[in-house]
């Protein structure tokens, strides 16, 4: 019988990790990886014999209940599907670049399965959940035509699940864009070591202006201070906008009362 594998993506961790148990109990599978991935999901993976792969789903699905998101069931799966998941990226001669985006991690492998069992593509890179708010995404490298037809096997197969994909052919990739996918996709990983361009100070201007109303200290023009203006030397010259200074308080006669009111206390 040929190999297949069963993913199961709860919105649950408490929930993913009780279906993973049910179904490793369930049935003699040969592999089963399980783990959280962004935002909060819980993807539990398993491969090995056909009809045991199909009795641990259904364990799966029992448990999960209301938790479980999305699930895809590969009974012939593509060997470059399985290295894909695993983390294997590849090159490819082709000028074509085909993208299938989707909101669930099965949903991508589902595409990614279909994309290259219907075309002679490349599995470029299989990109899921984490870094992407749980999203996935898969790249077709080939000819054109080709990538054509991967993409629509890929979104034949996801539009029984009902959710959104987003997908884009680009007929001749730049070199310098393809220079970027076949590198670390993060963002944060591909600025990290830009280097940063230097100040060049032949560029600053000479002379700084003053602030408005205000002229530069040393410069000799008038300048304010308290309410009324003043020349560079200090002398008062009037008013600012014909308004008078602000009285000083009076220090001396008047009233015991007044005195009090001035200073705050109370009468």
């Amino acid at each position: 019988m040929e190999p297949a594998v069963c993913l199961l993506e709860f919105s649950s961790i408490a929930k993913g990790i009780e279906a993973g148990d049910a179904m490793i109990k369930r049935s003699p599978l040969q592999v089963i990886r399980a783990g959280t991935v962004h935002p909060g999901k819980y993807l539990v993976l398993v491969g090995g014999l056909t009809a045991d792969v199909e009795e641990a789903m259904q364990a799966g699905r029992e448990v999960g209940g209301q938790s479980l998101v999305d699930v895809v069931f590969l009974p012939d799966v593509h060997p470059d599907v399985v290295a894909s998941i695993g983390g294997a990226r590849r090159e490819d001669t082709g000028e074509a670049l085909g993208v299938i985006e989707t909101e669930t991690v099965a949903a991508t492998i589902d595409a990614a399965d279909a994309g290259v069992k219907g075309a002679r593509v490349t599995i470029r890179d299989l990109r899921l959940a984490d870094d992407l708010g749980g999203k996935g995404y898969v790249l077709f490298g080939g000819e054109l035509a080709e990538v054509e037809a991967a993409i629509d096997h890929g979104i034949a197969r996801t539009a029984a699940s009902g959710q959104d994909v987003t997908h884009v052919v680009i007929s001749q990739l730049h070199a310098e864009m393809r220079e970027n996918l076949a590198a670390d996709p993060r963002f944060g990983e591909r600025t990290r070591d830009v280097e940063k361009p230097a100040a060049n100070w032949d560029d600053l201007p000479t002379t700084l202006a003053a602030p408005r109303g205000r002229p530069l200290p040393g410069s000799g023009g008038a300048e304010r201070s308290g309410g009324a203006e003043r020349k560079g030397d200090g002398t008062d010259v009037g008013p600012v906008g014909g308004v008078p200074p602000a009285a000083k308080p009076r220090t001396g006669g008047g009233s015991r009362r007044a005195k009090r009111g001035r200073t705050g206390k109370g009468t």
